[in-house]
């Protein structure tokens, strides 16, 4: 990796959070399952800096059945119970129990016949909307209106500003900085 890039401002100095952005963040994703993941992952975040979940990736894979949202449907109250005493990952019963509820609320958009990846990008016209006005934005009407369409679906932990989060971080929203060299890699990655 080299360091000398010049990338978008919030990534810093530690070199985890600068391969997140150099090989992840923006990416567009068009993986249902993986667009779940860094949803309920972004859940997590609420109230926490991004670097403390992003160490934190691979023991809530481990604890979250790989994010397999038919498995965590089937958790249970002993394993909300086990995982509040997980130190491996963000011990919030909350937002645990919110991970195995929108398991739920996935596999019942699978059964009435909505790809996850489909709904959402659908609701952002299909491609990623580029940003390059040097605005930092902390919620858009596209990530309220995701969020209340979520919301009625019985998601939680998904306010328009972690909503917007995750859409950055998926590439639905494009916001890397007019000078970072990630600009115009777009779906080659």
């Amino acid at each position: 990796m080299n360091d000398q890039l010049p990338r978008c401002a919030w990534v810093g100095t530690d070199p985890q959070m600068r391969a997140y952005h150099d090989h992840e963040w923006g990416r567009p994703q068009r993986d249902s399952r993986a667009l779940w993941e860094a949803l309920m992952l972004d859940g997590f975040q609420a109230g926490l800096a991004w670097s403390v979940i992003l160490r934190k990736r691979d023991a809530f894979r481990r604890a979250f059945a790989g994010f397999d949202p038919a498995r965590v449907a089937q958790f249970t109250s002993d394993d909300v119970d086990r995982l509040v005493l997980d130190a491996g990952i963000v011990r919030s019963r909350a937002k645990i129990e919110a991970v195995i509820g929108n398991a739920r609320a996935y596999l019942a958009m699978q059964a009435n016949g909505e790809d996850f990846s489909e709904w959402v990008w659908g609701m952002a016209g299909g491609q990623p909307i580029v940003n390059r006005d040097g605005i930092a934005r902390a919620k858009t009407e596209l990530s309220e209106r995701v969020s209340g369409e979520l919301k009625r679906r019985g998601f939680k932990f998904v306010g328009p500003v972690i909503v917007y989060a995750w859409l950055q971080a998926v590439g639905v929203v494009d916001d890397h900085s007019d000078g970072c060299w990630v600009v115009g890699e777009g779906d080659s990655c």
